[in-house]
């Protein structure tokens, strides 16, 4: 009895001495502080950018099934246009390709990032009219009154609602593709400018004058020093 009574002391002795020798090598190393917790917690937002989402609004325009013939038959693959806008002036459409619809509508949304155009909105509409012909598509886009609303029908009407222009009129002519039409709205949108007040010029001009007239006493400075 007195044999297994040392040696039940001894294998309950060990396992207490190694935890306090851990212990002790842990704090040498890390110290007493915790250790941070990896990731985001469950509601809470990450650490380095906080809650981000994404600030732009979708818009599927088309969904079409392609099929491309290869040398063991035929292959097929989905092609979606997208158009995304913030509603502030900000629009830009995107064509992508994939073998799966959501692959497709992913690379199109990050090609119409990359090609994102400014539109120009004065009073909740756009400065001018104009007329774009881009192939076979033709688009006509005029201002319109307040309460108007927007006038108009297609992959047109939700490129500018995307855009944030809540009273305009349009009108597509020629073609009924709507890749063409999507293409010939933007290129109308991106060729709009902003008619710029009196007093912008005067102050353009007076700060004009004054770079002009710092160049001038660069010059005359450097020509005293000589």
């Amino acid at each position: 009895m007195s044999e297994d009574k040392k040696t039940t002391t001894s294998n309950d002795a060990k396992p207490i001495v190694n935890n306090g020798a851990a212990t002790t090598v842990a704090k040498d190393i890390y110290g007493d502080k915790k250790r941070a917790e990896r990731g985001p917690k469950r509601g809470g937002s990450n650490r380095r950018g906080g809650d981000r989402r994404d600030e732009f609004e979708q818009r599927i325009l088309e969904i079409a099934r392609v099929t491309r013939v290869m040398a063991g038959g035929k292959r097929m693959n989905f092609r979606a246009c997208v158009a995304i806008g913030d509603k502030k002036g900000s629009v830009g459409v995107g064509l992508g390709k994939g073998a799966d619809v959501t692959i497709a509508i992913n690379k199109a949304v990050n090609k119409a990032k990359k090609v994102m155009i400014k539109v120009p909105i004065v009073k909740e509409t756009i400065p001018h009219g104009v007329h774009n012909k881009l192939g076979a598509a033709k688009i006509m886009i005029k201002p319109a009154k307040q309460g108007r609303g927007v006038t108009s029908g297609g992959v047109t009407r939700a490129i500018l609602e995307l855009a944030g222009i809540k009273n305009v009129t349009s009108k597509t002519l020629g073609t009924n593709n709507k890749i063409n039409n999507a293409r010939c709205t933007i290129d109308a949108l991106s060729q709009l400018r902003k008619v710029e007040s009196r007093f912008d010029n005067i102050d353009k001009k007076k700060e004009n004058e004054a770079k002009a007239e710092k160049v001038e006493a660069v010059k005359e400075s450097q020509e005293n020093k000589k």
